[in-house]
């Protein structure tokens, strides 16, 4: 139970201002200047941090995050750069439903006879390690044609030979 204050509830000026404070505040023991325990103190961070790490692993998993950096880091100038593009290219092949293999389960092989500007790269099925299959096969899924100067892509997929803008 707290005690009433003081009749007079004018603020000093000198030195016993705190004091004053003290008696028209209640005291809590809860409140920031309070000690907590260690157990207190591993709850908080744990209900802290579990969240977000839940929250962090789901949208690894959704790809949403995959999303979010090649969003961040595929420039103008990754289009005449092979490693940027075959990440960019892994991306959009899986996302947009060209075909339901893992990232990791596709083999990019770019044409070396093709003009510099426009390339064409034949999509392979890998089956080796943790990528489901028979092992040593490596089936054509279908041809991206990439023409680097107008930055489009195009596939052959359901229509060998013919090429078409990817969804």
């Amino acid at each position: 139970m707290t005690t009433p204050p003081p009749a007079n509830t004018t603020p000093p000026t000198g030195p016993d201002w705190r004091k004053f404070l003290g008696k028209l505040l209640p005291n809590r023991s809860n409140g920031p200047t309070a000690k907590r325990t260690l157990r207190q103190h591993a709850l908080r961070r744990i209900a802290f941090v579990l969240p977000l790490a839940l929250l962090m692993i789901g949208l690894s998993k959704s790809g949403l995050m995959d999303r979010v950096v090649d969003r961040y880091t595929f420039r103008p100038e990754s289009w005449f750069d092979d490693t940027a593009l075959i990440r960019h290219l892994r991306l959009v092949v899986t996302h947009n439903g060209m075909t339901h293999d893992r990232p990791e389960c596709l083999l990019f092989i770019v044409n070396g006879n093709d003009a510099p500007t426009a390339s064409r790269m034949d999509v392979m099925e890998k089956h080796s390690g943790s990528c489901p299959g028979p092992k040593g096969e490596l089936p054509k899924l279908f041809t991206l044609q990439v023409n680097r100067m107008e930055r489009t892509v195009m596939s052959d997929q359901n229509s060998p030979g013919q090429f078409h803008p990817i969804p």
